[in-house]
């Protein structure tokens, strides 16, 4: 029987630059493996098989994709084993906290022929700068996004009725957790829910959520206290020995857009765009917050002032998007320069090499 693969985020391309959540999700592992080589030496491709692999082994897969290319991926963890792969190239280097023992180095430009990119020195330089260039644009495009977006959430917070969603928060509360406490070290992780993407948003809501038994459909508008309610239901989760998986948001990492709490068997996310969901199955439930804190007729009061600001936000996304777009087009340029001066039978080597190295460490470690 197949193993189970779970789909998310550790990097995001946001309106604070580009930012990594990787070090939450690889600490703790006792084997990770850290690949080296540039664009167009298959890293995505051999964890994918790895993956692939030891899936139909029976082996569960945590899959952590790419936010600049949601295709490709970043990492791969084998929860059971405790064990990873991760794509340690810029941006999302990985410090090595004990080299060797724990982690080991991937060279994968062993198999560059150096004389034949040597000869395309020129070309590689000006793609690499330019690819920076458009990602930089982008992270100022999002910052002047997020400056609208606060705009937006302005109108809310000051119609909003903090009596009233404390009340919400804690009824959600004493829902969630009634008065247990676990006697245990409570585990966190911190991922992305989504990511923006030359596609534009993307995310894994259905998978992520798949197996969880009672889901809260978060609605409401920017700024009527989503992401506060879920930090605070995460911190007393935290307190009280709950294992937490804290997904941020994808676009300003200081907000959260969904807590999953699988000891509970409960999930609580945004559901409004660009994550929009509905109910469709037993258990599932959606909180207004817009109903239950706001003040009636906000909407109307304010909507010329909110169809602007609206409009504003959704250009300055798209035109973010269109600047991942670049940056995709200069990396997929310079992948194609790479790739001709691989030799992929070195490729295949270095991931039987991993798979072999996989196996003796299960051996090591009892793990069936």
């Amino acid at each position: 029987m197949s193993g189970t693969a779970l789909h998310y985020f550790s990097g995001g391309n946001t309106a604070r630059g580009y930012f990594s959540l990787f070090d939450s999700n690889f600490t703790g592992l006792e084997k990770v493996f850290i690949l080296k080589g540039g664009p167009g030496t298959e890293k995505s491709i051999l964890m994918k098989n790895i993956a692939k692999d030891w899936q139909e082994k029976g082996y569960d897969v945590e899959l952590v994709h790419c936010s600049s290319d949601s295709d490709s991926l970043d990492g791969v963890i084998f929860p059971t084993l405790k064990i990873g792969i991760v794509d340690g190239t810029e941006p999302h280097v990985i410090e090595p906290k004990a080299p060797g023992a724990i982690e080991e180095y991937v060279n994968l430009g062993d198999a560059w022929d150096s004389l034949q990119l040597s000869a395309k020195k020129d070309e590689i330089i000006q793609l690499i700068k330019e690819r920076k260039e458009a990602y930089d644009k982008a992270y100022q495009t999002y910052a002047e996004a997020l400056a609208v977006h606060d705009e937006w959430e302005k109108i809310y917070i000051t119609n909003m009725d903090f009596e009233k969603l404390n009340k919400v928060t804690e009824q959600l509360k004493t829902t969630f957790f009634g008065e247990i406490f676990l006697n245990k070290q409570a585990n966190i992780q911190h991922r992305f829910l989504g990511a923006a993407t030359p596609k534009g948003a993307v995310d894994y809501v259905p998978n992520l959520t798949e197996n969880i038994r009672k889901r809260y459909f978060l609605k409401g508008r920017p700024g009527s206290g989503k992401s506060t309610l879920l930090k605070k239901l995460a911190s007393v989760a935290l307190n009280r020995g709950f294992d937490v998986e804290i997904y941020h948001c994808g676009f300003d990492p200081n907000s959260l857009d969904m807590v999953i709490l699988r000891e509970l068997d409960i999930a609580i996310f945004d559901s409004t765009a660009p994550h929009e969901y509905f109910p469709d199955r037993e258990g599932d439930e959606i909180v207004d917050l817009y109903k239950l804190a706001i003040v009636p007729g906000t909407d109307e009061k304010y909507e010329e002032q909110i169809k602007k600001i609206s409009t504003r936000y959704r250009n300055k996304m798209n035109e973010g998007t269109s600047c991942l777009a670049e940056a995709k087009k200069s990396n997929d340029k310079l992948e194609g320069i790479y790739q001709k001066a691989v030799d992929f039978t070195i490729i295949v080597d270095i991931q039987k090499k991993i798979e072999t190295t996989l196996v003796e460490f299960t051996k090591e470690t009892n793990v069936d």
